[in-house]
């Protein structure tokens, strides 16, 4: 128990008392005296006591209940008070775009969440603690490296180009990055703008959505010190793993193989149960088991004039896979000064630190280690006869092995894939109120970012499949330097007349961005131990990249807000953005917006249901904008690298590369939003609804236009797309007491539909998708699977690929009905095949506490989404040039054993099945739907101990403890990839299923102790 005790303008006394809620005692309760920043908070039994003057008001609040206040009176000491529970505290103060609203007072799409909702889940990511919490917010874990693979995306947001995740706005300050570098524990509350009224005020950059993030900040008490720490283990459970042949039954497959093409069968193969008990399992081989710890420390203070917060944090996570690691050293300082009652000045600083190594682990096959490890064949040894790990496999051609394969444990452990980052986040601000009501504030805030990524592939290892050992050692060398600076000047005046209420706020800012891009790439080293660069014997031009980016951005805005009497709510706000990264004739936007809302449950006729507590009716509308396209697409660019041969003279040359769009112009999304908010039962449960639905036009994206030109494409604004979903969610109390049971609960149904493209152009194809106007976006595309030709009857009676289809091959729709089975072209017989968004999405929170006790459950699910499981073309390759996916097992043999109708016929060589393999469709196709159960966490509080412990809590905690799903092609039903390995697979091609680095399940015990 702590307080601050500031003299009054009346004679204040010690006041106490007990706040208690169904007969228990309340402890952490915030007693506040109104309008000041003096308070104190409640012991574990409850207990408060505080100076205050006769005249003033204590404001005592907790999250879960409703606030109450009272007056304090001459000669009363004890005030004891009772709080009535509530999901929903309607006088909470949110933060907003510019400044913050009281909750009953908004009239956009918002949802906030506390920092302490988000403690004891021992992730590296903000992102991943939000996972199931928020309606119409899907955020997935496309892939389990560590620090990386968050894709968040609101409201099913996307574009063709100008991707699709939100903007994050730290501090008031919108960063350039991701999230991922920040420390969860220094992050005070996070609140997500999801329609165009609440975003429009960040304009060009808010189509997508934003985050707002709070950091900590001195909160009224004495100073306070937390340590807050957790340490555990990481692991991939052997349930969900893709399931493989393991050595013996893949010898098996190899036997049949040549038996069913009625071949002789390789003397390694023709006794499959030699390799019982000798199976090696290349994926398992380059996992571990691995720890993970987290130590933060937080001071925070608040007294007399100055509010200081600071929060230094170490995390230190290895990686499943081998030699991985991520490591965070972090620090924040923010500070605030009253320098008087007019005049505010504030400093945050906030430095990190960040070491990721993680050695080329996702990507296709040839890129990615975890892929090429297992399609490996188990029959291959990891180990050679002396314990040493082999350098280089490969069994006899006439086997069937057309690849060589390195030992991908020792690539894992040799290639160096590092990046090391150094980013500071600063911001001050200066604020003056001249006269009551009016505050002017102008803030400076920077980003410093630099980046050093090194790669080093020894002649010892590779990632890539037949290059034989030792091969050419490769370096790369990345540096890239960014400084961001943001200055704006905001003036916001509050006044209220009567029953009248009204704010006004303009503001104007500006903000640049440079890149300072430096990349090396050498080869042919002497001695692999000397990486370095003068070391190298070749320096490859091509890879090789010296440059400078830049854009900057100027912008005006203005909102205004009104209300009568509370019940009449109303909000306008208006953006001009000019941007650097459009054309000369179209550089500058204007975002403008409009929201109503009316409290019902304030009209006389509502006052008189026992039942409805609370009722508000919003709608909105707005435009946002998306300048999300990179830099200098505007322009004509220049390629200097070109060589040019002057008779036996090679000069170097320039060449112009692309054409220049100068009305090149924002991509706009104009969104209309209604809702409802319902309290029931004194806001013992609560209720949100919303409907929205969107429209994105001017599309950015690169135009395919006539080789006549000279060039393959063409920036610039083209088609539609159309938006909509509805959104709910619940937050309940149903026991209370001794016990007490809190759920939250949400789910969302987003929708999109394309409703044109450029002139002359109806679809545009992915990787393995598709597209097209009057479909959704990046639909997956191909062939449909009808089964296999199961007989010969069968196979005379059906279309078929001339010259390839057999009994027992994979037998394909003929979608144009000619008679032919035909991929590509005119004839083309490609369709949808399936769709990788899904029907909708859900999450769930159940909080509990009884006494000293607490425990939590959090979970989230998608249901109807759908996977492309494109790692089969190697898996499942019926020529048994990899190992295979033991469904493989099950595969047609023959009329009279078809197996399961999964997997075709292995006869007639790759003229048969490469069919199967190689043309996209529905076989790649499954269901993903799943739900997790994200973390489970139970604690034990105790009351002070001793004179320094003011409090202490101890906890374990269980992160993605269990996944429930029908989805066979590996651990992670979330998973998105590209070939590279380097991303997701973009809004045009998501889905992938690679097998990506698994998502582990982490189990930790930790300690939350106040001082």
């Amino acid at each position: 128990m702590f307080c601050i005790s500031v003299t009054s303008f009346g004679q204040t006394q010690s006041v106490r008392g007990v706040v208690t809620s169904e007969g228990e005692p309340v402890p952490g309760a915030l007693v506040l005296i109104k309008g000041t920043q003096r308070g104190t908070v409640t012991d574990i039994d409850g207990n408060y006591s505080i100076n205050a003057a006769a005249g003033e008001i204590l404001v005592i609040s907790f999250v879960g209940y409703s606030s109450k206040e009272v007056p304090v009176v001459g000669g009363q000491t004890v005030y004891d008070v009772t709080l009535d529970l509530s999901t929903s505290d309607l006088s909470e103060v949110v933060v907003v775009g510019y400044g913050s609203q009281i909750k009953k007072e908004l009239t956009g799409a918002i949802q906030s969440v506390n920092g302490k909702d988000l403690q004891d889940m021992p992730v590296s990511s903000v992102a991943q603690k939000l996972q199931g919490r928020l309606a119409g917010v899907q955020i997935n874990q496309t892939t389990g490296r560590p620090g990386q693979g968050m894709n968040v995306r609101i409201r099913g947001q996307l574009s063709v180009s100008g991707g699709s995740q939100p903007l994050y706005v730290v501090d008031g300050f919108p960063i350039t990055g991701d999230i991922n570098a920040i420390n969860p524990d220094e992050i005070d509350d996070i609140t997500v703008l999801k329609d165009a009224a609440s975003t429009s005020l960040y304009g060009s950059r808010a189509a997508n959505g934003v985050v707002l993030i709070t950091t900590k900040k001195g909160k009224a008490g004495a100073t306070n010190v937390n340590l807050n720490v957790f340490t555990g283990f990481q692991e991939v459970p052997e349930k969900g793993r893709l399931e493989m042949m393991n050595a013996e039954e893949f010898a098996q497959f190899k036997k049949e193989y040549y038996e069913d093409a009625k071949l002789p069968v390789p003397e390694a193969f023709q006794n499959p149960s030699q390799y019982r008990d000798k199976n090696n399992d290349w994926y398992d081989a380059v996992l571990q088991n691995a720890p993970i710890s987290s130590y933060n420390l937080t001071l925070t203070s608040n007294k007399e004039r100055v509010n200081t917060a600071v929060i230094a944090g170490v995390f230190d996570q290895k990686g499943v896979v081998i030699n991985t690691d991520y490591r965070r050293f972090s620090m924040r300082m923010n500070t605030d000064y009253a320098v008087s009652d007019k005049v505010n000045i504030g400093v945050n600083v906030a430095p990190n630190y960040v070491v990721d190594n993680t050695p080329r682990s996702d990507g296709d096959r040839g890129t990615g280690i975890l892929f090429n490890a297992l399609h490996t064949w188990p029959v291959m040894p990891i180990y050679d006869e002396a314990g040493e790990l082999t350098y280089f496999n490969r069994f006899p051609a006439n086997t069937g092995n057309i690849f060589a394969y390195p030992n991908w444990v020792r690539s894992a452990q040799e290639i160096t894939n590092e990046t090391k980052v150094i980013n500071l986040l600063a911001n001050t601000y200066a604020e003056w109120k001249p006269i009551k009501g009016l505050s002017l504030k102008s803030t400076f805030n920077a980003e410093i970012r630099n980046s050093n990524y090194f790669f080093f592939n020894p002649s010892t290892a590779t990632a890539q499949i037949n290059v034989a050992i030792p091969t050419v050692a490769v370096s790369i060398r990345d540096e890239n330097q960014d400084f961001t600076w943001l200055n704006e000047n905001i003036a916001t005046y509050d006044k209220k007349i009567n029953d009248h209420s009204f704010q006004l706020l303009a503001g104007f800012s500006n903000q640049q961005f440079r890149r300072d891009r430096t990349r090396v790439q050498a080869d042919t080293y002497a001695d692999d131990r000397l990486p370095t660069i003068q070391g190298a014997l070749n320096i490859n031009r091509g890879g090789t990249i010296s440059g400078v980016e830049e854009w900057t951005l100027t912008s005006i805005f203005s909102r205004a807000t009104y209300n009568y009497k509370g019940k009449y709510l109303f909000t306008a706000s208006v953006r001009g953005d000019g941007s650097s990264r459009f054309g000369s004739d179209n550089r500058w936007g204007v975002f403008p917006s409009t929201s109503l809302g009316w409290v019902l449950s304030d009209e006389e006729f509502m006052k008189t249901s026992s039942t409805i507590s609370f009722t508000k009716l919003r709608a909105s509308y707005g435009i946002t904008g998306n300048n999300n396209i990179g830099n200098y697409t505007q322009y004509a660019l220049v390629n200097n690298t070109i060589n040019v041969a002057f008779g036996n003279t090679v000069t170097p040359g320039a060449a112009i590369t692309s054409l220049n769009n100068s009305n090149l112009g924002w991509e706009t999304t104009a969104q209309f939003d209604i809702g409802l908010d319902l309290g029931l039962w004194d806001d013992r449960v609560s209720f949100v609804y919303d409907f929205y639905t969107k429209n994105t036009t001017n599309l950015l994206y690169a135009v395919q236009i006539p080789q006549e030109a000279g060039f393959t494409n063409f920036n610039d604004n083209i088609g539609e797309i159309k938006f909509w979903g509805h959104e709910f969610s619940i937050n309940a109390i149903p026991v209370a007491g001794a016990f007490r049971w809190n759920v939250n609960a949400n789910i969302s149904f987003n929708r999109n539909e394309v409703i044109s493209l450029a002139d002359g152009i109806d679809r545009v194809y992915g990787n393995q998708h598709i597209t097209q106007v009057g479909k959704p976006f990046g639909q997956f595309y191909g062939m449909k699977k009808l089964g296999n030709y199961a007989n010969a009857e069968d196979l005379a009676n059906s279309p078929k690929i001339p010259g390839r289809s057999t009994v027992g091959s994979i037998k394909l729709a003929d979608i144009n009905g000619d008679g032919v089975i035909t991929y590509g072209g005119d004839r083309d017989d490609r369709t949808i095949i399936g769709n990788p968004f899904p029907d909708f999405v859900y999450g769930i929170v159940n909080n509990f506490t009884y006494k000293n006790w607490d425990a939590s459950i959090t979970a989230s699910g998608s249901q109807g989404n759908q996977l492309y499981m494109r790692h089969l073309y190697s898996t499942a390759n019926l020529d048994g040039v990899f190992n295979m996916v033991r469904k493989a097992k099950d595969r047609f043999r023959s009329p009279e054993n078809p197996g399961e109708g999964i997997f075709g016929t292995t006869v007639g060589g790759g003229n048969v099945t490469g069919v199967e393999r190689d043309w996209n469709n529905s076989n790649f196709v499954w269901d993903a739907s799943y739900f997790t159960i994200r973390n489970i966490t139970v604690g034990y509080s105790f009351k002070k101990l001793g004179k320094s412990v003011k409090s202490a809590r101890i906890y374990a905690s269980g992160q993605n403890m269990w996944v429930f799903t029908k989805y066979w092609g590996g651990s992670n039903p979330e998973v998105s990839m590209q070939s590279d390995g380097q991303g997701d697979g973009g809004n045009l091609s998501p889905g992938v299923d690679l097998s990506a680095y698994p998502v582990p399940r982490t189990i930790t015990i930790g300690a939350n102790i106040n001082f």
